[in-house]
């Protein structure tokens, strides 16, 4: 939905300050002292600004990169620790009428099979997530308010009772509509921006309401004045100059900082895939592997307080690189049709409707064994949304460090419920044994022996247990 008498001014990208703020770096990054001195500011983990980080985006002395790099991990594991949160997407319907032209799901795809699920499809996909252990959905939707209304998606949100928690990814729309996700105890709201440069903007998105830039460019601002204190954004990298577009992504944060008084709960880097309609020969500026790593390491340092995601988009070892760079959430399963996670509600002869295709197979199973061989903590954990501990609550504990002695126990509390009810045999002799070294690691002696006795209820049947 769109109203022309609300919030829609998105000056704050400024074109002129992106460029110049690009051509600068340049030369900072020459300076040995001057990107050192950056660099030793982001380890205080109050963030850098886009000029700043602009910096490290031209850096090509491989010690300083090393250095960079090296950074991004300690300050991510200083502000989340080594637990990694896992979710799952949810596709309930792939009716559009935008013309993106990245995008399967763009209306001019006549070879893309629609499909809405049914309320009573929703309950068997919710099923089938959980069944996977998972406890935290992200909602997906195309845009077309006649077959998918803001009605649907609330009522599709009622649904899956054991969902602990479920962030939605629709379109732009008003204050009002925000207010009624609100009370419908959504999560988190997603939108991506896809990219900030607005010639490109135009070009990608040639029809529909998502052409309009600037309505689009602030539907976190009106989000959050309609309640909505967790926001999350993010890039389609590969649409265009990644330096740009990382850049721009800041100003971006800084802008919610400034206005809204808090900065995005999440940022996602989703790179762009191949997808049935979607000519890969028309994106030039696909980042490389290397490239994409250096946007997640700058985006880590400069916004330390704030959850990156990384999806199934990438490859297991492109996934496995990021996370020492400073990913906090990955999906893990992940179906990105209608009705994927159940196969027979889809249509076996016109079997596709997913937006993209996954470059990352494995089960939540493998994923999880991944993790715990690879010294992270996998978490399931949704007990910052359900304590309140939301918007300049959360970022307070963020910014400060504190939220760590939260999420360390919760995190084991969760996987110790999903290895109980979930877990193959390997992973649950693997994953004890992290369990059993990492609660030693808590610092609280209090919520050491509080989170052992916690866990020892869950070994006798409790569930659903958080600090």
């Amino acid at each position: 939905m769109y109203s022309k008498t609300e919030f829609q001014d998105s000056s704050f990208i400024d074109d002129a300050e992106i460029l110049s703020s690009l051509v600068e770096a340049k030369e900072t990054a020459k300076d040995v002292g001057a990107v050192r001195a950056i660099l030793d500011k982001a380890r205080s983990c109050n963030g850098l600004t886009h000029r700043e980080a602009a910096v490290l985006l031209e850096i090509d002395d491989p010690q300083l990169e090393h250095e960079l790099y090296a950074l991004a991990k300690e300050i991510k594991e200083r502000i989340y620790g080594r637990r990694i949160v896992l979710f799952a997407p949810l596709y309930v319907a792939n009716h559009c009428i935008n013309g993106c032209v990245y995008c399967g799901f763009h209306a001019g795809n006549n070879a893309m099979c629609r499909k809405k699920l049914t309320m009573e499809e929703i309950d068997q996909e919710a099923d089938a997530i959980l069944a996977l252990g998972h406890k935290r959905i992200a909602m997906e939707a195309g845009e077309d308010p006649v077959n998918i209304p803001l009605d649907y998606i609330i009522e599709c949100m009622k649904r899956g009772d054991s969902i602990r928690r479920i962030n939605v990814n629709i379109a732009a729309t008003t204050v009002e509509e925000y207010r009624r996700l609100k009370a419908a105890e959504i999560g988190t709201f997603i939108l991506f921006q896809e990219t900030f440069h607005r010639p490109t903007y135009a070009k990608m998105h040639p029809k529909g309401p998502k052409s309009n830039y600037d309505w689009h460019t602030t539907a976190l601002h009106r989000a959050q004045e309609g309640g909505i204190d967790d926001v999350g954004t993010g890039v389609l990298y590969g649409l265009y100059d990644y330096k740009y577009e990382t850049v721009a992504q800041l100003l971006y944060a800084e802008s919610l900082e400034k206005m809204c008084g808090v900065g995005p709960h999440t940022i996602s880097v989703p790179r762009m895939r191949e997808a049935e309609g979607v000519d890969m020969e028309k994106f030039p500026y696909l980042p490389t592997d290397e490239q994409f790593l250096r946007i997640i390491a700058v985006i880590r340092v400069a916004t330390p307080y704030t959850g990156m995601i990384l999806s199934t988009r990438e490859t297991p070892e492109t996934r496995r690189r990021a996370l020492d760079l400073g990913i906090s959430q990955v999906s893990a399963g992940s179906c990105t049709g209608i009705g994927g996670y159940h196969k027979e509600i889809g249509q076996p002869e016109q079997p596709d409707t997913a937006q993209f295709k996954v470059s990352d197979e494995r089960t939540p199973d493998e994923v999880l064994t991944w993790l715990c061989e690879d010294g992270y903590i996998p978490s399931y954990c949704t007990a910052c949304y359900r304590q309140g501990r939301t918007g300049d609550r959360f970022m307070s504990l963020a910014k400060s460090g504190q939220i760590r002695n939260i999420c360390q126990p919760n995190a084991l509390l969760t996987f110790k419920e999903y290895l109980i009810g979930y877990g193959s045999d390997h992973l649950k002799e693997l994953g004890e044994k992290v369990i059993a070294g990492e609660v030693e690691k808590i610092p609280s002696d209090k919520i050491k022996t509080l989170t052992k006795e916690r866990l020892h209820k869950l070994e006798e049947g409790a569930q659903d247990l958080y600090f």
